[in-house]
């Protein structure tokens, strides 16, 4: 087979087989190239310039005929026919770190807190006699003795590298030695994990990690396990972004050639760059000896491409798992750049889209143990939803799509710098107000910005209930772009990279059923046990996005059921709060197994009502409008439409 030359800036020209794609060949010149729809040619955000040389497009999606005569192409859709120069356009980067240093001063281990009763690790300082002519026992049976007559532990397993250490370590001590032993999923099997050097001091920090593996944000949180305290934490956008912003792009290029690798090597660098960064911040020198013990929590999809296994399955009928509750595992086995013989646990999901984030998130808001009513929500590329109390918990998810995270919208992106996060329009002169993060020229639209701008323009009648222009204002903001009709927040003069912004009819679609698919998931799950939303007692809201989202508004496009204020309680980062406790304490473990398996899963693609549901929720707020009566009055009192 013919191979042709591509270069690509500042790297060495790589030699591909003719048909190979750009995106391919970027890979193999160690080039990032985002692919946030999983290389489907559907966002158009892997767009490269063709200095020299022959290609052939496969699609010009989201490209103008002015941008494919500049040279224009889509990576992931472009195949390579001859030697090719490539230029790629400066990547959206990442400039918004999630870190929040406050986060960690607020959060206190669970009253109580015993590491001795608790713990699942325990260090053990131990003397042993050495051997003498009288006394020739091999030095792993005068370890395990030593340790059964201090702690009683009768069962005591050990790896091979760390059997291959244990008489240098012993005799270089002089037989004085710590022993760090944690306890195994099988009951009474403890397994030896790490040998140190002579008699530690009983305050020296025990340290471990509480690890949230999120769609689009990895967070860690270094813990001293003796003292329950949060050292430091870390926070930074999932690397796997590149190559799928959604779960599904992810499974879908995880199918092609090397993707599955590629993309288990993408969270791994994440988390073991967060891990890198916790240590500096707590001025650790070596994670590798230092830190001991590790729980994660994540969707079911990222824990099975953390672990390299297939999620194929996940995303076809009948949407079933390769497994939900995993086995233990030590560090070096998954890649984590700790004590290669630390336990990792990886904390249980209940089906395909409710993970382990999920069941964390349910005990950390305290769901599993509430007297009344209560739902939780975490929003998302998927919406998860639990319905119950202390007595009943049901669950289910609704595939919302990514457009509340800024993807399958035009002018969408990422919360970074430049993204519009806030609108206000004038209802007398229907101009508007941005607030753009970084106090920059903004660049697009990121999701609680999406949340803003539909609720405002249906508010000032921009929009109509079902997301139709009214072309009769008096403003030249709503016009004919290129995709039909449009309203315009900021003009080309104004914007970072001299392109109008806008939101088309064609994003308000996606927007509506982005949120139709939340709210017809909350109404269908209460139905299915026979609770109206009147009586739901509070709503929880977790996951990073909640933290951003207006209450308000998203009550006004009908995202969020209309209940006030006070009953909303937005908690942040549930799955990594949970996965903590879980790090704390073999009882809160155990709780989240319990909570697994107490949740009852409703596959809503199986409930015809979920359909209904749905259609009815495709309008602003709801085709009824009883369910909202507080917006109804908002837009009663500012004329603008007339709510049925």
């Amino acid at each position: 087979m013919t191979e042709y030359r591509v270069s690509f800036d500042q790297v060495d020209p790589v030699m591909v087989p003719g048909g190979a794609l750009l995106s391919e060949a970027a890979v193999r010149a160690g080039v990032q190239i985002a692919q946030p729809c999983g290389g489907q040619g559907r966002c158009g955000r892997c767009a490269v310039q063709v200095e020299k040389g022959e290609v052939r497009r496969r699609s010009t999606l989201r490209l103008s005929a002015e941008d494919v005569a500049n040279g224009f192409a889509l990576a992931c859709q472009t195949v390579v026919v001859g030697n090719v120069v490539v230029t790629i356009p400066e990547q959206e980067t990442i400039e918004r770190h999630l870190t929040t240093e406050r986060i960690a001063a607020e959060v206190k281990p669970p009253p109580g807190y015993d590491p001795q009763r608790d713990q699942s690790l325990q260090r053990i300082h131990l003397t042993l006699p050495p051997p003498t002519m009288d006394d020739q026992r091999d030095d792993w049976s005068r370890l395990q003795t030593a340790v059964r007559q201090q702690t009683g532990i009768t069962n005591l397993t050990i790896s091979l590298p760390l059997l291959q250490k244990i008489g240098t370590v012993l005799r270089a001590e002089n037989w004085h030695v710590t022993a760090l032993i944690a306890e195994t999923s099988q009951s009474s099997i403890f397994n030896l994990i790490h040998l140190l050097p002579g008699h530690l001091p009983a305050d020296k920090p025990l340290l471990g990690l509480a690890i949230d593996i999120g769609t689009t944000t990895v967070t860690v949180w270094l813990v001293d396990l003796l003292s329950g305290q949060v050292i430091a934490q870390a926070a930074e956008y999932n690397r796997q972004i590149q190559l799928g912003e959604d779960v599904i792009s992810r499974i879908i290029y995880a199918g092609k050639n090397n993707g599955h690798a590629e993309l288990r090597k993408l969270v791994l660098q994440s988390i073991n760059t967060l891990i890198e960064r916790v240590a500096q911040k707590s001025s650790l020198k070596n994670p590798q000896s230092s830190i001991v013990k590790a729980v994660i929590a994540g969707n079911s999809i990222m824990m099975h491409l953390l672990l390299g296994i297939p999620a194929e399955s996940i995303r076809l009928a009948p949407f079933v798992t390769a497994v939900n509750h995993l086995p233990a595992f030590t560090a070096q086995e998954i890649g984590l750049n700790m004590h290669p013989e630390a336990p990792v646990t990886c904390l249980p999901g209940v089906a395909s889209y409710v993970g382990a984030d999920i069941t964390a998130g349910v005990l950390s808001s305290g769901l599993d143990d509430a007297i009344d009513t209560t739902l939780f929500l975490d929003i998302g590329t998927n919406g998860e939803i639990v319905l119950g109390s202390r007595d009943w918990l049901v669950t289910c998810a609704c595939s919302a799509g990514p457009a509340f995270e800024g993807a399958g919208v035009r002018d969408g992106m990422r919360a970074t710098s430049g993204a519009i996060e806030e609108v206000w329009i004038d209802s007398h002169t229907y101009e508007p107000t941005l607030r753009i993060i970084g106090e920059t020229q903004p660049r697009g639209l990121c999701g609680s910005g999406l949340i803003s701008v539909l609720a405002e323009m249906f508010l000032t009648g921009v929009i109509d209930k079902g997301g139709n222009f009214n072309t009769h204002l008096p403003n030249k903001r709503i016009r004919q772009g290129e995709n039909g009709l449009e309203y315009v927040l900021a003009w080309a003069d104004e914007s970072w990279h001299g392109k109008a912004i806008a939101i088309t009819r064609v994003d308000i679609d996606n927007l509506l059923r982005a949120k139709a698919a939340i709210y017809a998931g909350i109404t269908v799950l209460a139905e299915s046990v026979g609770i109206p939303l009147e009586s739901v007692s509070q709503v929880l809201i977790g996951g990073a996005f909640g933290k951003y989202i207006n209450v308000e508004k998203a009550v006004q496009i009908g995202l969020l059921p209309d209940k006030p204020w006070e009953q909303f309680n937005f908690l942040g980062n549930t799955a990594v709060l949970g996965a903590y406790y879980a790090l704390l304490s073999q009882t809160a473990r155990q709780r989240i197994e319990d909570i697994a398996g107490r949740m009852t899963y409703i596959e809503l693609s199986a409930d015809n009502s979920f359909y209904e549901a749905f259609t009815s929720a495709l309008f602003l707020p709801h085709t009824d409008a009883h369910q909202f009566p507080t917006v109804s009055q908002v837009v009663m009192e500012s004329g603008s439409h007339v709510v049925e």
